[in-house]
C-alpha cells in the first residue's frame, strides 16, 4: 500500500459576510454571506480554482518529468447549477499551455492531466466535465 498524503485546514467566520480558511500559513476569502460578497470565493469558485490550480500543478509536475518546455498555463473553468438544486449539473474547463512544443506532446501532457489529476478524477467521478487541453500560442 502506498504513503497515505493527509491534508487539513480551518475556516471561520469572521463577520456576516465573510469566512477565513487558513492551512500551514496562507488564507483564503470565503463568500459565506447569503447576500454574496465580491471581495471572496463561493463555495463554487474555491471547487472551480481548486480543479484550476491540479491542472497547472499536474503540468508543473508532468513538465519536469517528460522534459517538457512551457512558458505559461491558463485555466478557464465554468459551472451550472440549477437554483433550485444543491447540485453541479456540468463543469467546462480550457486549459491552454503556452509551448514551443509540438500538439503531440502536448497531448501527452492532456493524458497525464486527465489519467493522473486528483482533483480532476474526483470530480469527473461526480459531475459531468467536458473540456479541452490545448497548445496556445506565446504571447
Amino acid at each position: 500500500m502506498s504513503e497515505i498524503l493527509n491534508f487539513s485546514l480551518s475556516a471561520e467566520r469572521s463577520s456576516s459576510d465573510l469566512s477565513l480558511a487558513t492551512t500551514h500559513g496562507a488564507t483564503v476569502k470565503l463568500d459565506t454571506s447569503l447576500a454574496g460578497y465580491s471581495e471572496a470565493l463561493t463555495p463554487i469558485e474555491l471547487l472551480l480554482s481548486a480543479q484550476a490550480a491540479c491542472f497547472i500543478k499536474g503540468v508543473e509536475r508532468f513538465a519536469e518529468k517528460l522534459n517538457f518546455d512551457f512558458s505559461n498555463v491558463i485555466v478557464s473553468l465554468s459551472a451550472q447549477r440549477p437554483a433550485d438544486q444543491a447540485t453541479i449539473t456540468g463543469l467546462q474547463y480550457l486549459v491552454e499551455i503556452e509551448t514551443p512544443e509540438s500538439e503531440d506532446r502536448v497531448g501527452l501532457i492532456a493524458k497525464n492531466l486527465v489519467k493522473h489529476g486528483t482533483i480532476y478524477n474526483v470530480l469527473s467521478a461526480a459531475i459531468p466535465m467536458t473540456g479541452e487541453i490545448r497548445k496556445r500560442a506565446a504571447a
